[in-house]
């Protein structure tokens, strides 16, 4: 289970702000401005031994009826029903307003850990003010500056404290997790049900530790497989920007827990900046990676080289991920979605490959010799000596002289010739270098 925090309130009263430091780096755009957080802000934070999510949300104005103020309430509701705990965010400059009431007969309606963050205490007299506040009717109330930090390690004191502990996840079985993620309606549920609707496979539902995903154990060839779909939706939004804000929470927390992520596109609407998020978070969190080109069924029979042309396109896009397979699908028609299975089954052997260092360190050298290490500051780069610490996900530790010197582009050279030699089909590497 993902542990998760959302901050709320009215507009301007420093979420935004909150946000950034709670995470650490500046994600949230903030300016004084009301309706510049309307999209999803999703970040991580770690405090004391608890790693957290955190969201942050647009001005809550209840008595709006534009198109903007409707979205930004409807994500502000998913992000309460996503929370452990949420953060009450007020400013101690303006004092209670109508909107702060609002807000606050909102969240007594939740049965869910509250507190109430007085922000823009920046001296003495501002810290006096926001004794105000009390009259709130919350029982834990924090005084803080988002912009300094002062404070925000009582905050987070408190908020450690009320998370919930994690579920140890011993409700499913150790079997390999493939989830199923992208854009909405580009057919994420349409090929979990036809793969499981297969004659071929022995169907269990069982409990899932991601809320609200939908987890299902699937036999195929001898081999088990959880499948994880990220589509449904507890409640209709009435406004299709929530729909994506509620995807993006629960396609970040699925990324997350699998051993494959499999990024469906609509073979009819191409590939955005959206899909191209989801890769390098599916990267970064060294996941094995397929992409599956759904409603291949509606592409013109005549058309045969636009697999290849597409192909192309997306590697363009992501120039650093040429090692993603890519599959055409139709979930529709059944056409070639044992195939995301197979594939999915090849990724997963390839991500707990393990190189004997004997082996891998034969192999250095030989790519030394075919391109040396550049000179920096008048010597010499040298690799001493190479190692595979881990494997599923596989990680090389390269022991060398200076490596703050090795070039980027020397670096991607190692991974390439790594990939042309042993593989490592649909997962990325890390590569560590070291003193010597």
């Amino acid at each position: 289970m993902s542990l998760t925090i959302s901050i709320v309130g009215r507009p301007n009263v420093g979420k935004s702000t909150l946000f950034n430091r709670l995470i650490g780096r500046r994600k949230a755009i903030v300016h004084d401005v009301y309706g510049v957080t309307r999209d999803r802000h999703y970040g991580e934070s770690f405090w004391n031994g608890k790693n957290f999510n955190v969201i942050d949300t647009g001005g809550y104005l209840s008595k709006e009826d534009d198109v903007i103020t409707t979205g930004i309430r409807e994500q502000v509701h998913i992000a309460i029903d996503e929370s452990d705990v949420i953060l009450f965010v007020v400013d101690t400059e303006t004092g209670i307003t109508s909107d702060d009431k609002d807000v606050t007969v909102l969240l007594r309606q939740q049965k869910k850990p509250v507190l109430l963050v007085v922000n823009k205490c920046d001296n003495e007299e501002k810290l006096l003010q926001s004794y105000e506040f009390y009259g709130l009717g919350f029982e834990h109330v924090f005084p803080v500056s988002a912009i300094s930090g002062t404070g925000t390690g009582e905050l987070l004191d408190k908020v450690v404290q009320l998370l919930p502990e994690e579920e140890i996840e011993n409700e499913e079985p150790g079997y390999p997790k493939i989830a199923f993620v992208g854009r909405p309606n580009v057919g994420k549920s349409s090929l979990m049900n036809a793969l499981l609707k297969s004659e071929r496979c022995i169907v269990t539902d069982i409990p899932g530790t991601t809320r609200d995903a939908i987890n299902s154990l699937l036999e195929y060839k001898d081999e088990y497989f959880i499948l994880v779909d990220t589509a449904g939706l507890r409640k209709k939004a009435k406004v299709k920007e929530n729909i994506e804000f509620y995807s993006t929470v629960r396609t970040d927390r699925s990324i997350k827990e699998a051993d494959v992520v499999v990024l469906l596109l609509d073979a009819m609407q191409g590939f955005d900046e959206q899909d191209k998020r989801i890769l390098r978070e599916a990267e970064k969190f060294n996941k094995g990676i397929i992409i599956a080109l759904n409603k291949w069924d509606l592409v013109p029979e005549k058309n045969t080289n636009l697999l290849k042309e597409f192909e192309e396109y997306i590697y363009g896009k992501v120039q650093t991920l040429h090692y993603i397979p890519i599959v055409s699908i139709s979930a529709l028609t059944g056409q070639r979605i044992d195939k995301v299975l197979d594939i999915s089954k090849e990724v997963i052997a390839e991500r707990k490959k393990k190189i004997a260092t004997s082996e891998l360190n034969d192999f250095i050298a030989q790519i030394l010799k075919e391109r040396a290490l550049p000179v920096k500051r008048g010597h010499h780069l040298k690799i001493q000596y190479a190692v595979q610490v881990k494997s599923n996900p596989p990680v090389f530790k390269f022991f060398m002289n200076n490596p703050q010197e090795l070039p980027p582009n020397y670096r991607r050279f190692i991974e390439n010739k790594i990939r042309e030699r042993f593989g490592f089909y649909g997962v990325p590497i890390t590569m560590v270098f070291r003193q010597k």
